[in-house]
C-alpha cells in the first residue's frame, strides 16, 4: 500500500503546490511516486511536472502525476495507485468535499502556514475539517511553516500564537522566504535540485521528516 501524504490548507497562497511539488519530486527517488493535483482547472502542480518532463528532470526519479476534478474521482484515482509507494496530494484552497477527502485518505496531513498572524487566523478554518475527519479516522497531521525566519522575533510570537489558536504540532521542518521555490516551480525543478544550499537543506529535512512520520503510522 502506498504511503500519501495530502497538503492541505484552504486559504490560497500559502505555497501548497511549492510543498507538494517538492515533496513529489524528491520522493520519486526514494520510490515510484504520484503527484494528484486536486486544483483543477489552476493546475499548477500538474504544469511544472509537464516543465520538468520537457527539461527530463523526471529522468532521476519515478514520477506520475495525475488530476481529479472532485472527491469522486480522487478516491478513484488513489485506488488505481496501490501499487505506487507514495501519493502526494496537492488539495485545492477551499473548503470542499475534495479537501475532505484528501484528509481522510492521507496518511499524513501537512498544513502550511505562511509567517503571519492573519494566515494564523485563516488556518483556523480548517480545524473543523480535520476534526470531522478524525470521526472517520486517526488524522496526523502537521503544520508546516512557510516563508519561515526563525531567528526573529516574530517568528517566536507567530509559535506561540499558533500553538494557542491552532494546536496543531508543527514540523521540525521549515521552509524560509526564498526565491529559489518559485524559481523551483517555475522550472520544474526542486528546492533540493536548486544551487540554493539553504532551500537544498530546508527539502532535504522534510523529506527525512515525513519519512520518519510516515514509517510511524
Amino acid at each position: 500500500m502506498p504511503k500519501t501524504i495530502g497538503v492541505i490548507q484552504v486559504k490560497g497562497g500559502t505555497g501548497r503546490s511549492t510543498i507538494a511539488t517538492n515533496l513529489a519530486g524528491e520522493l520519486s527517488k526514494h520510490g515510484s511516486t504520484v503527484l494528484i493535483d486536486c486544483d483543477m482547472p489552476q493546475g499548477t502542480s500538474a504544469s511544472w511536472f509537464v516543465v520538468r518532463e520537457e527539461s527530463k528532470r523526471n529522468l532521476f526519479g519515478s514520477l506520475k502525476v495525475d488530476t481529479a476534478i472532485n472527491h469522486r474521482e480522487l478516491v478513484i484515482k488513489v485506488e488505481q495507485y496501490a501499487d505506487t509507494d507514495y501519493i502526494v496530494l496537492d488539495g485545492p484552497p477551499r473548503i470542499a468535499e475534495m479537501t475532505r477527502a484528501a484528509l481522510v485518505l492521507a496518511d499524513l496531513c501537512l498544513v502550511p502556514v505562511g509567517a503571519s498572524k492573519a494566515e494564523i487566523w485563516a488556518t483556523s478554518d480548517i480545524l473543523e475539517l480535520i476534526k470531522e475527519a478524525r470521526q472517520v479516522k486517526p488524522i496526523n497531521a502537521r503544520m508546516l511553516w512557510t516563508r519561515h525566519r526563525p531567528h526573529t522575533k516574530l517568528a517566536q510570537e507567530l509559535t506561540e500564537l499558533a500553538t494557542k489558536e491552532l494546536g496543531l504540532t508543527a514540523l521540525k521542518s521549515t521552509l524560509g522566504m526564498r526565491v529559489a521555490y518559485m524559481e523551483a516551480l517555475g522550472d520544474g525543478l526542486t528546492g533540493a535540485e536548486m544551487p540554493d544550499p539553504h532551500a537544498r537543506t530546508e527539502i532535504e529535512n522534510l523529506i527525512n521528516e515525513a519519512k520518519v512520520l510516515l514509517k510511524k503510522k
